[in-house]
């Protein structure tokens, strides 16, 4: 059990967020969930004991085992990826190598005997002869082969590192398990492995998340960091979103009926105050009217950019036809022999554990890179606009302020114009006039969303466009999304996103090709969940 009473956190004049008193119970899980900047990940820090609060106490059972998914992927470089995993208990890890340590001694003696035996009753006790087999279990479960256990930290790349660490956060049933963005990176079969192992942990989960279907299937409480409180409300985020919006609208109403008898009451005394027969009504309704009072309805920290697409051309008959397209990256077949055929209202998710071979198949599609073999056509009613998982190229070294980054892809010049379509992103006023090259990965993220709108192209192709967005960006994509009359190409990793957007699935991966004219849930029904 976590105790939090009178928690505040400030940096400097900056005030996060203050008397915050909660309490967090076993065999819940909680989603963390604010604006950026809230101070979501910060809250997690002064959890774990990383970050001291500036007034107020955290109060946790002293016997309990906290678990923390590490975010520096290069801390643990040196040792092996089973060693990486078991030092999630930092106790068992200890025993071990102060066990293996005295055991390797020349001159054994009969003090370390004493000392060893202690070792070894502390290790049973903590089902330490089953710490290599649960570890391994962990990482089979997260996708990371038997092939790779015994290997160093520093020969995985980062995803596989990024599972690595997980393995270690969830490694020995820890009382106790905060998470930070667990899902970045994680491809959908982990996801999944992930949600099921949560839903079944019997200890205390924290996690933040931006994956709306993830904090839906594992969380039993929301906790809301918004106008410098924290509110922990139960349910999962589709009833803490439908609810909170309920209750804003319930405020308006409210507010609304106040507002109009204000102006019934202020039009009375204007009219007859100066009317002797009837002043004593106006008094009356003065002192009425000074007693009626406005709630304050605080805007949310909380800001939805809007993003919608428009088409200049309906697409014809011919859409999109590729045949036999493959391609070798650095000595390792990319893709193999893929073929198929767009049609008109496809809007297809692209999915797979391999990422670079989906990132590959949108660059030769959008002219980037050429294949090796096959082709491809697209029909000549087609317009194309397209957002690459890699901005870099657009941003960096380029010394523009928003307005004129724009600019460089509006046929319409004028400032009035380009400062519409940014302010539709969020970026109004003074916003406007940052320099391109120092966004934050959100910020650039939107630019580029609001380059594409500018094309009113009529077939869009996405490489995973919701990656450092907070939930406001992500929903405003998505809802934009839906509501796109034309052809989608998109890849993410974002269930509901999927699921909402996507009519038809193709999922490449290292074993083959495959095309499905389903939704995403449909697809999770019978590929997914038939292997568990």
């Amino acid at each position: 059990m976590i105790n939090i009473n009178e928690l505040a956190i400030s940096f400097g004049s900056q005030k996060l967020f203050e008397d915050v008193n909660l309490m967090f119970t076993p065999e819940n899980c909680y989603g963390v969930i604010g604006a950026n900047g809230a101070g979501k990940s910060t809250f997690l820090r002064a959890l774990s004991g990383e970050l001291e609060p500036s007034a107020g106490r955290i109060d946790i059972n002293k016997d309990a085992r906290m678990s923390v998914l590490t975010q520096d992927h290069f801390q643990y470089d040196e040792y092996n990826v089973i060693d990486t995993v078991i030092m999630g208990n930092e106790k068992l890890y200890n025993i071990m190598i102060e066990k293996d340590a005295l055991y390797m001694k020349e001159d054994f003696n009969d003090e370390d005997g004493i000392k060893a035996s202690e070792l070894e009753a502390e290790f049973a006790e903590m089902d330490g002869w089953s710490a290599e087999s649960n570890a391994s279990s962990l990482l089979q479960g997260l996708g990371i082969n038997t092939e790779l256990h015994d290997k160093t930290m520093s020969e995985l790349n980062g995803i596989e590192k990024i599972k690595v660490l997980l393995a270690q956060a969830l490694f020995g049933k820890p009382d106790i398990l905060i998470l930070d963005e667990p899902t970045n990176h994680l491809d959908i079969k982990t996801i999944h492995w992930l949600q099921d192992f949560l839903i079944h942990f019997q200890g205390t989960v924290i996690v933040v998340s931006h994956d709306r279907f993830f904090l839906n299937e594992v969380c039993t409480h929301m906790v809301d960091i918004d106008f410098g409180k924290i509110t922990m409300f139960s349910g999962n985020y589709d009833f803490w979103y439908e609810s909170s919006q309920l209750a804003l609208q319930m405020a308006r109403d409210q507010n609304k009926k106040k507002s109009e008898k204000i102006k019934d009451l202020e039009a009375f005394i204007e009219r007859f105050s100066a009317n002797a027969s009837k002043s004593k009504q106006a008094t009356s309704r003065k002192k009425l009217l000074d007693k009626i009072t406005l709630d304050d309805i605080k805007p949310s920290t909380r800001k939805y950019p809007f993003v919608g697409f428009s088409i200049d051309r309906e697409v014809g008959n011919e859409v999109l036809t590729v045949e036999n397209i493959s391609k070798t990256i650095d000595g390792v077949k990319i893709l193999d022999n893929i073929s198929f055929r767009v049609n008109p209202g496809d809007k297809i998710a692209f999915i797979g554990n391999d990422e670079i071979a989906i990132t590959t198949l949108f660059q030769i599609l959008m002219g980037e890179i050429e294949p090796d073999e096959g082709s491809f056509k697209w029909g000549v009613t087609i317009t194309t606009s397209y957002f690459p998982k890699d901005n870099s190229e657009f941003f960096e070294g380029v010394k523009l302020d928003l307005i004129n980054w724009l600019r460089q892809f509006s046929e319409d010049q004028s400032e009035i114009y380009i400062r519409g379509f940014l302010g539709r992103m969020l970026f109004s006023g003074e916003e406007a006039k940052k320099e391109a090259n120092v966004l934050s990965g959100g910020e650039k993220v939107r630019c580029m969303l609001s380059r594409m709108m500018l094309k009113n192209a009529n077939v869009l192709v996405l490489d995973q466009p919701t990656n450092h967005l907070d939930l406001e960006s992500i929903t405003a994509v998505n809802n934009g999304l839906i509501d796109y009359k034309s052809n989608i190409l998109f890849a993410s990793k974002d269930h509901e996103f999927i699921d909402t957007i996507a009519n038809r699935i193709i999922e490449l991966n290292e074993d083959g090709f495959n095309d499905r004219a389903m939704t995403y849930s449909e697809y999770i029904e019978r590929f997914i969940n038939e292997e568990k």
